[in-house]
């Protein structure tokens, strides 16, 4: 039985009615009931007004509503607990150390194996009780060093040591014709951290003579295959459950796979489709409820995007809410974003900036042009609905700190503004001083802190709102990764100069040169990050400022830019078409 498939719309917007309250319960909804108020603005063909040029939505409110999955019910779910309890003996039987690091590997690519974390810690603990005294080859080495440190475990490069030439300045030449550990090696080298050269040398290394194979073997195999999606994308820096797909596919080709695995993996991606489909049924109600789409034309329909988002920052299955909450805040900065950067003059930005810096509800929104008070109340509300859960729940007052990072996105904003209507081109400093912030990150970090976070503590919730480095390095690749993607679509319809023409200015550089060096500062923010997952998923009692859920979806976030903005293409605003089919995959198409 196929699902039903949301079906593409050919209009920007539909003409139903909105409902007289934007903080109406989406569930208590009459589609019949008529607006309490209508707001209406100018052509926006005026001087001043700009136009993004982004295409209309792929999916409308009534099809995403129709999506009806059967696994759903509870016979798939019992189906899947048997399967899970297959897999778990096969954890436990006799086999080397090095065919239970690749089960533990084959089971986190095929996004799995969050139903195995108990099993999997206790085996990567009993590895690395003898892991940096037991001699091994390349492959094992490093497939251990970088599963050990993705779950928390201190281990040092030195494990490399052994592997190096007698001038301990590289790696021995006879490790070039080792390519299944040269792309361990390869891998394991994403999770460097400050001052590890001798990772440094391992990926340079490996790169060399991976990049050889490919040039001289044109067979479809699996070492081949596996190897061009490494170099394309290391595994470090890849989401699970948007990518689980394409490693289904992957994994059914290969000869040795477990046939249990393999039959786990696709019903588990059925199961947790229907979960997904079920939380974008509800942001999209809360998203239709708003108004903001049928009263502000210019603003981007993404709300699918906005939700696919979400998938990779927040993958644990148990946090559908944060998800759906995630969803409902990448459309409100989506919004506030397309009103400064399209359609807002420099006083109208001025005054929505005032006011959201007052937060005093209905006195800012009297300063405000009529467009402009649509979209303060829903920001206004949904912050203080969030800040009454933390209240609720947890009983603490976010409300302040949320409200701070909302302020400083949009003062962030009016600074791009600012330089864009004075034709101001910023250094690469002055630039990435604000742009860091202005991508957005920082409100989405600090509301899911407060979700994420159990025992919520004076110092984490400060070094969250001070931006510990960790919240900067993320926000760091976020932005660099969209400029990426974005950066030649934004400057060709008038917006400020983004770090790739920032740093053409002021280095006299080639557009590949800049593309380079942005690479580069990213992987630097991904040392820094290393380190702080590291800190938080080792289970010790050392003190934590961080959860480890929170530092897994900070880590995330900026995993799924990289994925979002992969090719140098906008896979969110202009929906790239390999964006595309890999949300059809995760969201609509049933795995067969």
């Amino acid at each position: 039985m196929q699902v039903a498939i949301a079906k593409p719309t050919y209009y920007l917007h539909n003409s139903r009615n909105c409902v007289s309250s934007i903080a109406a319960p989406a569930t208590t909804r009459r589609r019949s009931l008529q607006p309490r108020f209508s707001i209406h603005f100018s052509d926006q063909t005026q001087t001043g007004r700009r136009s993004g040029g982004y295409q209309p939505a792929l999916w409308d409110f009534d099809s995403i509503q129709s999506l009806h999955n059967q696994y759903k019910e509870e016979v798939h779910r019992t189906r899947a607990q048997g399967l899970i309890d297959q897999v778990k003996m096969l954890l436990v039987e006799e086999m080397d150390h090095v065919g239970r690091l690749e089960l533990i590997d084959e089971l986190h690519m095929l996004g799995i194996s969050c139903h195995f974390e108990k099993e999997i810690i206790q085996i990567l603990n009993s590895i690395y009780l003898n892991y940096e005294t037991d001699q091994r080859d390349l492959y094992s080495t490093s497939l251990g060093f970088r599963l050990l440190r993705q779950y928390g475990f201190s281990v040092s490069q030195e494990v490399f040591d052994c592997f190096k030439n007698d001038e301990g300045s590289g790696f021995m030449p006879s490790l070039a014709q080792d390519i299944k550990g040269l792309l361990q090696l390869y891998e394991a080298s994403f999770l460097l951290t400050h001052g590890e050269n001798t990772l440094e040398l391992a990926r340079e290394f490996a790169i060399k003579f991976l990049q050889k194979k490919l040039d001289d073997d044109d067979d479809d195999d699996y070492l081949v295959s596996s190897i061009w999606h490494a170099l394309e994308f290391p595994s470090h820096w890849r989401v699970q459950m948007p990518n689980a797909r394409s490693c289904i596919d992957a994994c059914k080709r290969r000869p040795d796979m477990n046939p249990i695995v393999v039959e786990l993996a696709k019903l588990d991606i059925n199961i947790v489709q229907a979960q997904f489909q079920d939380e974008l049924k509800e942001t999209s109600r809360w998203w239709e409820s708003t108004c903001l789409v049928q009263k502000l034309p210019f603003v981007r329909d993404r709300i699918v995007e906005c939700y696919l988002w979400t998938t990779g920052v927040i993958q644990r299955r148990e946090h559908g809410y944060e998800r759906i909450m995630l969803t409902k805040i990448n459309a409100l900065v989506t919004t506030i974003d397309d009103v400064f950067d399209i359609y807002g003059t420099v006083e109208e930005l001025h005054q929505f900036t005032n006011a959201i810096q007052s937060w005093d509800d209905i006195e800012s929104m009297k300063q405000l042009p009529s467009y402009m008070q649509l979209c303060y109340l829903a920001l206004y509300n949904f912050v203080n609905e969030m800040g009454y859960a933390t209240l609720v729940e947890k009983g603490f007052n976010s409300i302040p700190y949320l409200r701070k990072t909302w302020v400083d996105l949009v003062e962030a904003y009016l600074i791009e503004a600012k330089w864009y209507y004075s034709g101001h081109k910023p250094t690469l400093e002055e630039y990435m001083n604000n742009a860091w912030i202005s991508i957005g990150g920082v409100p989405i970090l600090s509301h899911i802190f407060f979700r994420l976070t159990d025992s919520i503590e004076k110092e984490g919730v400060e070094s969250m709102h001070k931006y510990h480095d960790i919240i900067r390095a993320s926000c760091t690749i976020l932005r660099l990764a969209d400029d990426m993607g974005t950066s030649l679509d934004e400057v060709e319809r008038g917006d400020v100069p983004k770090s790739i023409q920032c740093y053409m200015n002021k280095k006299n550089a080639s557009e590949e040169e800049a593309r380079e060096h942005v690479r580069s500062v990213m992987a630097e923010a991904w040392k820094t990050m290393n380190g702080e997952m590291m800190r938080a998923a080792a289970d010790d009692d050392s003190p934590l400022i961080f959860s480890k859920y929170f530092v897994e979806a900070v880590a995330n976030l900026a995993r799924m830019a990289q994925f979002i903005y992969q090719d140098g293409s906008d896979g969110f605003g202009m929906q790239h078409s390999k964006v595309n089919k890999l949300l059809r995959g995760l969201l609509f198409d049933r795995y067969a």
